[in-house]
């Protein structure tokens, strides 16, 4: 099992934040473009998170190759946190933790995600040569492309 974690803190409310991280759609607009990340549910099926709710995406993160992913929102508090989980796609286990603060200024927010890879051994030299560094990349992309978005926190 692995893990990732960001915190990142944005110039917006923690209303505006919500917003924009529960609605699905906004995933494409933070996600590389090599990716090629689109929503296939129904937008009309999208207008409010919930727990309970599927949402169907396609990714391409290797050759260009189209993965089918699934995911199932199983947890919301709404304005606090949310929570995905894979139900079908490339990993044998996926918990993404979505949780927002409000700070002096604007918002906190953070990501934990636990994931494993399929294959056993094969699955941790994947992780190893490539899927390790490339989520770090997308997280990394999705820092620079909130604040492009929303501006950077002021220093006190």
């Amino acid at each position: 099992m692995y893990s990732l974690f960001r915190r990142q803190q944005l110039p917006i409310s923690i209303e505006e934040a919500w917003a924009f991280f529960s609605n699905p759609v906004n995933l494409a607009t933070i996600t590389p473009e090599y990716m090629n990340f689109q929503v296939k549910t129904d937008p009309e099926h999208l207008q409010k998170i919930y727990a309970g709710q599927i949402i169907s995406y396609t990714v391409r993160p290797l050759f260009g190759i189209p993965l089918f992913w699934m995911t199932e929102i199983t947890h919301v508090e709404d304005g606090v946190f949310f929570v995905d989980e894979q139900r079908f796609g490339p990993y044998t286990f996926w918990h993404h933790q979505h949780r927002f603060t409000a700070v002096e200024g604007g918002v906190e927010m953070t990501d934990l995600v636990h994931y494993k890879l399929p294959l056993g051994p094969l699955g941790r030299l994947a992780h190893w040569l490539f899927v390790k560094r490339q989520l770090q990349g997308i997280f990394d992309y999705r820092w620079n492309k909130l604040e492009s978005l929303f501006g950077k926190m002021k220093q006190a």
